[in-house]
């Protein structure tokens, strides 16, 4: 049977156990039992190091082959209504764990005809568990870019048949197993927010996903409909006040309640310590669907994170499982052609209102009008009053 300390643990952490130990108890409950021996058959990733005795019962043991281990019990007889306790050790720490379980099969036999010894067969199975530390790193290239209607075409992608201007968009995730022992497969989930509304079209259009070496796949993706330009319903008023008022940041997170996500899904192979395998994702997000939005900077933050399988287990207080990415769509603030037409028209239109406006106050308060009548009647009183005294120094 095994020790306590095996028997107190459901598995054998791989990588955190170098050595294990194989308590035996034999018991004859017979006569004496001459040349009595117990046979250990085990994988050959194990190796037997010793064996131990609490007390000295003449146990002797010797490696047979390397994965066949003879130990000679009371030679050269075992007493009868005799129990025998001693344990052998193994190291463990070559163990690939390509298999599920560690296992020994022990016997006890005699050389005496009459002995038929009942339960001297023994097998021990151990559930092998990985001990390791996964974590994840990530890019994403470019990490900003600048859409809108002054921007040259010539600098997005564009498919076949499609008007659409798509921005290329590389994302790079980097699953590392950190030990100490390897890890057997691995899940990473990748999570980017999709829509800019829950009831909106898909802004992404996956082009490649890609495993390195190979070593693992990911969920097929295709957008039926990459190339999706909305339909501008609002009035060219709302479009104009959008354009003064466009400012602020949107954020697109996943872990926000309500938000509609791509998720890709990529299964993993094994890796070994400190081994690193690449996930790289081609993407192109259609600026189109960007351009209806009001915000002048959009922010997307991508998540990642990586699952183990259920033959691992992570060291405590170990790297983290997750990661966040950011990248931004900067708007150019430049307004469209007819909303710049039509902002032109509205300012020559308010401009000349507000001349006839001033025009109007300026003539109700009397600054158009001219009282030529009175003029021409005071100009003539101010002759005849100067006649009037020139005749008057004459006749002095």
């Amino acid at each position: 049977f095994l020790d306590k300390n095996l028997r107190d643990k459901p598995h054998l952490a791989l990588g955190g156990v170098r050595n294990i130990s194989l308590n035996v108890t034999i018991s004859n409950a017979g006569d004496d039992a001459y040349d009595t021996n117990i046979y250990f058959n085990f994988t050959k990733e194990v190796f037997y190091i010793n064996f131990w005795q609490k007390e000295e019962k003449g146990i002797s043991c010797e490696l047979v082959d390397l994965d066949f281990l003879k130990c000679i019990v009371g030679f050269p007889f075992m007493r009868a209504q005799t129990k025998y306790h001693f344990a052998a050790i193994f190291d463990t720490t070559r163990l690939s764990g390509e298999n599920d379980t560690l296992q020994f099969l022990v016997q006890a036999k005699s050389a005496n005809p009459e002995h038929n010894l009942s339960d001297n067969s023994l097998d021990l199975s151990i559930p092998l568990i990985h001990e390791t530390d996964a974590t994840i790193t990530g890019v994403v290239t470019p990490s900003s870019f600048v859409y809108g209607n002054s921007i040259d075409a010539s600098r997005f992608v564009h498919l076949e048949d499609m008007e659409c201007n798509f921005q290329p968009l590389n994302l790079t995730f980097q699953a590392i197993n950190k030990g100490p022992s390897r890890l057997p497969g691995s899940t990473v989930d990748i999570r980017i927010p999709n829509r800019l509304a829950g009831n909106g079209a898909d802004m992404f259009h996956v082009v490649e996903t890609q495993v390195s070496d190979g070593r693992g796949n990911c969920t097929p993706h295709r957008n039926p409909t990459p190339c999706t330009i909305p339909r501008n319903n609002e009035s060219i008023f709302h479009s104009i006040f959008a354009f003064f008022t466009k400012s602020g940041r949107k954020v697109l997170d996943c872990d926000r309640p309500g938000r509609a996500c791509l998720t890709i899904s990529c299964s993993l192979g094994p890796q070994l310590k400190e081994e690193p395998l690449s996930i790289d994702i081609k993407l192109l997000l259609n600026t189109e669907i960007l351009k209806i939005d009001s915000s002048s900077v959009v922010q997307f933050v991508t998540r990642g994170y990586m699952r183990v399988t259920d033959r691992t287990v992570e060291v405590p207080n170990g790297l983290p499982e997750d990661i966040s990415l950011f990248f931004e769509a900067l708007h150019d603030q430049e307004p469209r052609g007819y909303v710049v037409g039509w902002i032109i028209a509205i300012s020559l239109l308010v401009g000349i209102l507000i001349f006839l406006l001033l025009a109007v106050l300026l003539w109700k308060m009397g600054f158009f009008r001219r009282r030529y009548r009175e003029i021409i009647e005071a100009e003539k009183n101010r002759k005849d009053s100067d006649e009037s005294w020139d005749w008057m120094d004459k006749d002095h």
